[in-house]
């Protein structure tokens, strides 16, 4: 028996996903710009998408811009802002855990004149949040935090950073990369001080090539993309219409019945814990148990350090038993190094390449996490005994 746990990476695409996806490409498929029929039957879909996302988030349908996934998101809402609001100061801040999409855009950024603060993060991956006031200046225009760390599962206190910023420098804007955290937690923007929230499909059992961000409606970007003037000039480009509808259906679907399928989540990261602990040697990376509130972990990552083990390794050898893990961010996986989320929080050296990533769906069962323990139980003392510096 296998299993899948790379679910922070992608999920598995909801049957009735596929359906509103078909249904949208062969049946309902005219251009959504287009003033006939057709046109209306695919303009519904984007609609009644805006309409579902913006009832989940408690915001306007206007403030809801799809897109093609998070890294555009994210692109859009940094790039976009920091452009935008030039004007009135060129200093932005984020952490040194974010995702690659928003840390590229800010080293991007910061060669175009910009000026970057890193803020730190504690051991459990939570970001320092005095560094954080004392960083803020009359110049800050925005600031990125993400919702979720994608390697190690912290959740950040989004309160009370949207508190110190409104309270040090109220025009400046904040920026959270959901792309973790939408479908595992409620998110309300206006209440947390969010002016602008990337979200992408693939990670909430919708389709891949999708996305969307929030974009409060005070809040100033310019757009990345120029053409026929679509979603209001915001993102030109004939609409993803498949995509933005299987994307709506997942919403739908995800948060049905959300409180329930979020504690069985807790319940088997607890599970999953207890159970790797019986291993020799390892460690969990940032929080091991739940927080309530917008602090601790997400119930769906949990980060596991083998000693003597690499990561690529153990990686390989789970796979050919068809179990699916990670050894870190999907999107860094082309072009491997050590993890910068890792050294952030201050992982000894020994388990910076020795880290692999488990990740829960709302269909994982207890039965896959006993038959990826026993796995682990068989092939880590043998995987041990053939490292350099383990018994051979």
């Amino acid at each position: 028996m296998g299993a899948y746990f790379d679910n922070a990476a992608t999920t598995r695409v909801y049957d009735g996903v596929c359906r509103v996806m078909m249904e949208a490409m062969q049946q309902n498929y005219g251009n959504p710009s287009a003033l006939h029929t057709k046109g209306l039957e695919a303009e519904h879909y984007i609609k009644t998408a805006q309409e579902r996302i913006a009832d989940v988030l408690k915001v306007s349908a206007r403030e809801i811009v799809f897109t093609s996934g998070g890294t555009e998101s994210n692109n859009m809402a940094i790039i976009g802002a920091a452009y935008a609001n030039q004007r009135a100061g060129r200093h932005l801040i984020t952490t040194r855990i974010e995702h690659a999409s928003v840390y590229n855009p800010m080293l991007y950024l910061e060669k175009q004149g910009f000026e970057v603060t890193w803020l730190p993060v504690d051991a459990h991956g939570t970001v320092d949040t005095e560094a954080l006031r004392a960083a803020i200046r009359p110049d800050t225009i925005l600031v990125s935090v993400m919702c979720v760390n994608n390697e190690i599962g912290t959740i950040e206190p989004l309160d009370e950073i949207g508190r110190i910023i409104k309270e040090k420098n109220p025009s400046a804007l904040l920026h959270v990369d959901a792309i973790q955290g939408f479908g595992k937690l409620v998110i309300h923007p206006k209440r947390l001080g969010i002016d602008l929230l990337s979200v992408s499909a693939h990670k909430l059992h919708g389709p891949k090539g999708v996305g969307f961000l929030y974009i409060r409606d005070r809040a100033k970007v310019r757009p990345l993309i120029l053409g026929g003037g679509q979603q209001k000039d915001r993102r030109s480009g004939t609409e993803n219409v498949p995509g933005i509808a299987g994307l709506s259906e997942a919403v739908l679907e995800v948060f049905d019945d959300f409180d329930e399928k979020i504690d069985r989540l807790y319940e088997l990261r607890s599970y999953f814990i207890r159970r790797i602990h019986e291993i020799d040697k390892t460690v969990v990376n940032g929080w091991s148990e739940r927080q309530e509130g917008f602090c601790g972990p997400a119930p769906h990552i949990v980060s596991v350090s083998f000693e003597q083990i690499r990561a690529e390794v153990l990686l390989h050898a789970l796979e050919e038993r068809g179990f699916y893990v990670s050894s870190g961010s999907a999107c860094s996986s082309n072009h491997p190094a050590i993890s910068g989320t890792l050294k952030a929080i201050g992982v000894e050296k020994i388990y910076l390449d020795a880290t692999i990533r488990f990740s829960f769906s709302f269909e994982t069962t207890k039965e896959e996490i006993d038959a990826c323990m026993e796995t682990l139980a068989q092939l880590v003392p043998m995987l041990r005994r053939f490292t350099p510096g383990g018994r051979r």
